[in-house]
C-alpha cells in the first residue's frame, strides 16, 4: 500500500468513528423533544427488528411530545412494548391509534449525568480514532520494512496521519461542546 491508499484508509475509518459519534448524540434526551431520541429504537416487525421510523411516522407537535403513529394499526403494541423496554425513561400513552409520548423536563442531576455519558461517548470516539492512526502508522512501518517506501516516505505519512487525526478529535470536540450546551440550556 502506499502512503495515499493507507492515509485514505485512515480518513475513511476516522469518518466512521465521527458518524458512530453523531448517531449517539442523536439519541441522548436534551430536555426537548425531538424524533431523534427514537432512532435507536428497534421494533418488533413481523419477526424482524426495525428502527421505529420504518414502521411509524415520528413527529412532534411542540418541544414536549412526540407522536407515534404506525403505518399499520398492529404494531402498534410492539411500538410500546419497545419504548418501556428502552432506557430513554418515557411512558407511552396510547390512545389505540397513535402512541404520545411526553418528554418531562431534565433536572439539573439529569443534565450534569447525561453530560458526563456525552463526555464518555466523545473519549470513545477519539479512542476509537487513536486506535485508526496505530493502525496507520503501523501500516507505514511495515510497507518502510518491506522496502516499498522510504523512511521519509514513513515519517511523512505518519505527520499526515497525526494531522488527520488532530482534525477529527476537533471535529468531536466541536459536536461534544455543541451538544452539551444544548443540554445544559
Amino acid at each position: 500500500m502506499t502512503s495515499q491508499e493507507i492515509l485514505k484508509d485512515a480518513e475513511a475509518r476516522m469518518e466512521k468513528a465521527l458518524d458512530v459519534f453523531r448517531n449517539d448524540l442523536k439519541g441522548l434526551r436534551t430536555g426537548r423533544a425531538s424524533p431523534q431520541m427514537l432512532d435507536a429504537l428497534r421494533v418488533d416487525n413481523y419477526g424482524t427488528m426495525s428502527p421505529i421510523r420504518d414502521v411509524a411516522s415520528v413527529t412532534c407537535p411542540d418541544a414536549a411530545s412526540i407522536v407515534i403513529k404506525p403505518y399499520v394499526a398492529d404494531s402498534l403494541k410492539e411500538i410500546e412494548k419497545a419504548i418501556r423496554a428502552s432506557d430513554l425513561g418515557l411512558a407511552p400513552n396510547n390512545d389505540g391509534k397513535v402512541i404520545r409520548l411526553s418528554v418531562p423536563a431534565m433536572s439539573g442531576d439529569q443534565r450534569k449525568k447525561l453530560v458526563a455519558q456525552l463526555k464518555k461517548s466523545a473519549e470513545a470516539a477519539k479512542v476509537s480514532c487513536r486506535n485508526v492512526r496505530r493502525d496507520g502508522n503501523k501500516h507505514l512501518e511495515d510497507e518502510e520494512k518491506a522496502k516499498r517506501m522510504t523512511e521519509d516516505d514513513r515519517d511523512k505519512g505518519k505527520t499526515k496521519v497525526q494531522d488527520l487525526l488532530k482534525v477529527y478529535e476537533g471535529k468531536i470536540d466541536a459536536l461534544s461542546a455543541t451538544k452539551e450546551k444544548e443540554v445544559m440550556e
